[in-house]
């Protein structure tokens, strides 16, 4: 297990992430409420001046205790994931509610080393909830440890999802969603990936789905369902990084079952793999 050091401050590296997402989170929150600049950056993916503004006050807060480890953002990009100390932050998860005045979403900060999840933190300042975990030492939701569900049926599931910004991605996705239909209790399109991974990490959710994340989308919730005693993979099942292309994430009999029941369609299958 990697030693993190402590910042300049003294304190702790998870205390550090808390702090920094307390401050980013006030920070979107005074914005959600006012007027907002909004751009396209890409493909059906947009962006907002809170966006711009969280990332920055994030990053010169972690330069701030840490000045010699690498930093990577949504909007500013940065280091490679696979170099040694890496923070990886996602100013706002789920910008196209936020943008839209919807309250769910969420901010994103984690700490890796040589692309090792070592913390995450997941805040939703709408509801001053943190979830926050740290290899070896559990899950928690303000304080308070946190188990994924012991659903052990398929039809008692609760199943979250999103979709990709490419039309291919998503349509497969929605193929997985349709073929679920009928054989989960209920399905629900989240809005904010991390949040949908923290919800699954926390007993809410009993599933989720993404077609296709960045680091900074997932870097928490990787982290978060290892340590609720969860299983979280790769859409194809296979053992997830952080650059694997989008994520299953349940217990690990509703895993099975899942990935079982899905495995065949179009989404779930890896082009890649020869063998």
């Amino acid at each position: 297990m990697i030693k993190i050091p402590r910042g300049k401050s003294g304190e702790t590296a998870l205390v550090i992430a808390q702090k920094i997402a307390k401050e980013a989170g006030s920070l979107i929150l005074k914005k959600f409420y006012g007027a907002k600049k909004i751009s396209v950056k890409g493909i059906n993916d947009v962006v907002t001046d809170a966006d711009k503004a969280s990332e920055k006050l994030m990053r010169s807060l972690i330069f701030a205790e840490y000045p010699e480890m690498g930093f990577l953002g949504e909007e500013s990009g940065g280091a490679q994931i696979n170099d040694g100390f890496v923070w990886i932050v996602d100013p706002i998860d789920g910008t196209r509610n936020y943008a839209r005045g919807i309250p769910f979403f969420s901010l994103v900060i984690g700490l890796s080393f040589q692309g090792n999840v070592l913390l995450g933190v997941t805040y939703d300042p709408i509801r001053e909830e943190m979830f926050y975990a740290q290899e070896g030492k559990g899950s928690y939701l303000n304080s308070e440890r946190i188990q994924v569900s012991n659903k052990e049926k398929l039809s008692e599931c609760l199943l979250g999802f999103d979709l990709s910004y490419t039309g291919v991605a998503g349509g497969q996705t929605l193929d997985v969603i349709s073929n679920a239909w009928g054989k989960v209790a209920a399905a629900r399109l989240m809005g904010s990936s991390a949040l949908g991974l923290a919800y699954v990490a926390s007993g809410r959710y009993d599933i989720y789905i993404h077609p296709q994340l960045s680091p900074w989308d997932q870097i928490a919730g990787i982290l978060l369902i290892q340590e609720a005693g969860g299983q979280i993979t790769d859409r194809y099942g296979k053992p997830i990084t952080l650059d694997s292309t989008g994520v299953l994430s349940a217990n690990k009999t509703i895993h099975r079952k899942f990935y079982n029941e899905s495995r065949n369609l179009q989404l779930m299958k890896d082009e890649s793999d020869k063998s």
